[in-house]
């Protein structure tokens, strides 16, 4: 999985995110928790209605190196999510 989403849109995603949650608090509402989704991906960086289309809103060079960092540990290959 690599990252798909860049700063702009992340930024748009989690105040939506929040919004939402909060509306859905003051009008005692479950669907608030509607806003879990577009914070997610914020946090993870990751859309995955992005993918079927091909889209990617993050710099060609964040796309790899920020989202995910290989390692080798011994001869079993792992990833590692970096945090922000």
């Amino acid at each position: 999985m690599t990252c798909n989403m860049g700063g702009g849109d992340r930024i748009f995603r989690a105040i939506v995110g929040i919004a939402v949650l909060a509306a859905g608090y003051y009008f005692q509402s479950w669907w608030g928790l509607i806003g879990l989704i577009p914070l997610g991906t914020a946090l993870v960086r990751w859309c995955p209605m992005y993918v079927p289309f091909g889209c990617s809103t993050a710099p060609k060079s964040e796309e790899e190196s920020l989202c995910w960092t290989e390692f080798e540990s011994g001869s079993r290959r792992s990833r590692a999510a970096l945090s922000f």
